[in-house]
């Protein structure tokens, strides 16, 4: 019998299997799955069962960290450990200690759901930890290395973990007043952080993804931009509010500056960068915003506690991150910079999720519709996300070597 020689299209080759060192290679993977599909639940839970809400913090105090602290900054933990590496050459957590780290944020996540004092506290004790686990790890790599240009992000990522443990304090007290200031002074924390990152990234991903357009880094914009939010952050603990909004406000108009001269209208046809430009531009209104309403200057319809922290949290974090768990997640996986239509279709429910719920922030009827309408955009779009991307987060990359 003649031997048979069977070729197999390198297009059609079969997945790698699920592997449990692939998953723990790299901080994002992990971070990203369970910070979008907390991102999921948490909302799910807030907005369609209610009603089973009963932990030790309260309810709406348990949505805004949540949102915070659960979803946000551990987005920006994956990132920051992952991207670390690239700029660093040297790995900040991995295998087993990268498990311990995602097991303290779970512990932390799953604690609070209940009402028990005692579980509150040791939820509270999980989560400084995974902060501080985050800052030894990223330091530990950054002085190695000498890496002057990020020495600040540890300490970005610590002052986190710390305004998180002054806003679990305030709500271990019910005081509302205190809750509220240090949620805003984590808001500005985590605000400062996105600006950081993404004045960086957004014109690089841009540049390459379209060859021949040339974009300013604007290094020294960005600069007095750090310089003005780590301000606002020292004047809003020690209660300076008027200096505050003025420096937030100065901080959001750069960062609209910046997105001018970077050329938006260049990135119309690539959805994997307007959606990052978008939401930037919505982050930088939303220090706007947030800055005219600590000075009193907003008329009544602009005066509601929940708009600065709504236009900051989904019309910029939430467009970002959907944007840069997709386009970090296929570069570090070794994908192709393509986007398929569930991806697509993931930007723009995230998109009408944030239109819906910015709506709903003006009184009228149409409240609780709108409300529940954002919550579904919200959920199937990081339901269309982990359903893309899990299958690959779990995997080795394609061009791995076994």
């Amino acid at each position: 019998m003649a031997n048979v020689m069977f070729i197999q299209e390198p297009g059609k080759q079969k997945p790698a299997k699920p592997s449990m060192r692939a998953f723990l290679e790299l901080g994002f993977r992990p971070l990203y799955i369970a910070g979008c599909a907390w991102a999921l639940i948490s909302v799910a839970l807030w907005v369609f069962t209610p009603q089973w809400l009963n932990m030790h913090m309260g309810a709406l105090a348990w949505h805004a960290h949540e949102m915070l602290w659960g979803f946000i900054a551990t987005i920006a933990v994956g990132f920051l450990l992952t991207a670390s590496a690239t700029w660093t050459g040297l790995n900040p957590i991995k295998g087993t200690p990268l498990a311990v780290l995602a097991l303290l944020w779970a512990t932390a996540r799953l604690l609070y759901l209940f009402s028990e004092p005692v579980l509150f506290i040791l939820a509270g004790a999980a989560e400084t930890l995974f902060f501080l686990s985050t800052f030894i790890a990223l330091w530990r790599v950054i002085n190695r290395t000498q890496n002057r240009r990020n020495y600040g992000l540890p300490w970005l990522a610590l002052g986190l973990g710390i305004a998180n443990v002054f806003y679990l304090y305030a709500a271990w007290h019910q005081d509302y007043a205190a809750l509220m200031h240090y949620f805003t002074i984590g808001l500005i924390g985590m605000a400062i952080i996105a600006l950081l990152v993404a004045r960086r990234v957004i014109p690089f991903f841009a540049m390459r993804a379209l060859p021949g357009l040339s974009l300013p880094m604007l290094t020294g914009w960005g600069q007095a931009q750090l310089g003005l939010g780590l301000l606002a952050i020292a004047t809003g603990l020690v209660n300076l509010p008027r200096l505050t909004a003025l420096l937030l406000a100065a901080a959001g108009l750069i960062s609209l500056y910046q997105v001018i001269r970077w050329k938006p209208g260049a990135v119309l046809s690539e959805p994997i960068l307007w959606i990052l430009y978008l939401g930037y531009a919505f982050l930088g209104l939303g220090l706007v915003i947030a800055g005219l309403w600590l000075a009193g200057w907003t008329p009544n319809i602009l005066s509601r506690t929940a708009l600065p922290a709504h236009v900051i949290g989904m019309g910029g974090f939430a467009l970002l991150i959907i944007g840069m768990v997709t386009r970090t997640a296929l570069g570090h996986l070794g994908r192709p910079l393509k986007l398929d239509h569930s991806m697509i279709a993931s930007y723009w429910l995230m998109v009408f999720a944030v239109v819906f719920r910015m709506t709903a922030l003006w009184p009228s009827s149409l409240v609780p519709f709108l409300v529940h309408a954002a919550a579904a955009c919200w959920v199937l779009s990081l339901a269309l996300y982990l359903w893309r991307f899990v299958p690959m987060l779990i995997r080795p990359r394609p061009n791995a070597i076994p």
